[in-house]
């Protein structure tokens, strides 16, 4: 008979695999911490835990907790401060492990309603610009009376730790790349706004005073004129949807991402004399977040064939099977890809795009013959 204590170090090991899998799935660095509290908790067997992430003026800029509900954690106030035992803490390498905290001489005070803890277990997590830097802590206790925590605790905590700072600056470079391609994003609709919507009203008002002075010299002509006002008024209003839609695509949760897809591609059309097709079969099992940057691509990609490859047929096909094919076709002027990061074109930030959300995206196009852009992404 085998000795039960030799399956010890896999079923600790098989515990660590699931906790750092579990953090590891999460991107926003408010999810990884909250996905680190709570397997902190488990993986010691504790009643509570918590991790922080201390700020620049004495305090936490987060401090995210496990075990302690939201009306208690709303009793007990403000985060805390960095004080004590938790100030100890960040300017140290080792696990801090007591048997109660209540007697140790950086111990200061419970606040009120919050619950009295004796046993504690705290480790720093590392892994800032600099992976030396003490960037938070991750700690946790029990109920007086518990018994405290052992030396392997401590071990699964400080390794839970390491990888708990991997994934805090993962996800702290991938909400940085969010942030810049928002910008990015908005820059490319104030370009639209500039390009498309502000010319026609110009165009509209130039027309409209044309009209005005030839009321009374020629009445036929300004009738005429203001026909076309009429038009390029309907025309800026379709333009103006167009990318308000693209603001908020409030057709994704109801009607799913391809007929959103479809109908975005058609509203676009409506205003622009470019003839627009658009194919679509299946159905999207992507993520939300997927689907939302799958559009802004397909997007990315229509501006370009409508403004810069000045394109007169397009052709958008979109069919899922295990995997989603979109393929974006023009027959526009075209360009040299290697040269594309050079003419304000967004080609590397699509590219990004795609790998971010697990896609990958291919460009075909030479000058003068046309650009084919494929993305493909697992649909599962």
């Amino acid at each position: 008979m085998s000795d039960p204590r030799s399956h010890e170090p896999m079923r600790v090991l098989h515990e660590v695999s699931q906790a750092v899998a579990a953090i590891n799935r999460n991107l926003s660095a408010a999810e990884v911490m909250t996905v680190i509290a709570q397997s902190a908790r488990q993986l010691v067997g504790a009643d509570y835990a918590a991790v922080g992430i201390p700020d620049d003026f004495g305090g936490f800029a987060e401090f995210i907790t496990d075990g302690i509900g939201d009306k208690q954690r709303l009793a007990i106030g403000p985060l805390p401060r960095q004080h004590g035992l938790l100030a100890a803490m960040l300017s140290q390498r080792q696990p801090v492990r007591l048997d109660d905290i209540r007697r140790d001489p950086r111990f200061e005070y419970f606040p009120k309603a919050h619950p009295v803890m004796a046993a504690f277990l705290g480790v720093p997590i590392f892994g800032g610009e600099d992976e030396e830097e003490n960037i938070g802590l991750v700690v946790v206790a029990n109920d007086s009376g518990k018994p405290g925590f052992s030396e392997d605790d401590a071990e699964r905590l400080t390794l839970l730790a390491l990888h708990a700072g991997i994934a805090l600056r993962n996800a702290r470079l991938y909400e940085r790349s969010r942030e810049l391609s928002i910008v990015e994003e908005r820059n490319r609709l104030a370009r639209d706004l500039h390009d498309a919507v502000s010319q026609r009203l110009f165009s509209l008002r130039l027309t409209s005073q044309a009209a005005e002075s030839l009321v009374e010299s020629d009445p036929e002509r300004a009738r005429a004129l203001m026909g076309q006002v009429s038009q390029l008024a309907r025309e800026a209003v379709a333009e103006l949807r167009a990318v308000i839609v693209e603001l908020r695509p409030a057709d994704l949760d109801r009607e799913g991402l391809l007929e959103c897809l479809r109908r975005q591609i058609e509203l676009v059309s409506q205003s622009h004399p470019a003839h627009i097709e658009v194919e679509v079969s299946g159905e999207s099992r992507l993520e939300k977040n997927q689907e939302v940057d799958v559009l802004r691509i397909v997007r990315e990609a229509l501006h370009n064939a409508l403004r810069h490859a000045h394109a007169e047929r397009i052709l958008v096909t979109a069919h899922a099977t295990e995997v989603l094919r979109v393929e974006i076709s023009d027959d526009g002027v075209g360009f040299d890809p290697s040269e594309a990061a050079t003419r304000g074109m967004g080609v590397l930030s699509m590219t990004d795009r795609a790998s971010t959300i697990g896609g990958r995206l291919h460009i075909q196009s030479s000058p003068g013959r046309g650009t084919r852009l494929s993305l493909e992404i697992p649909n599962e």
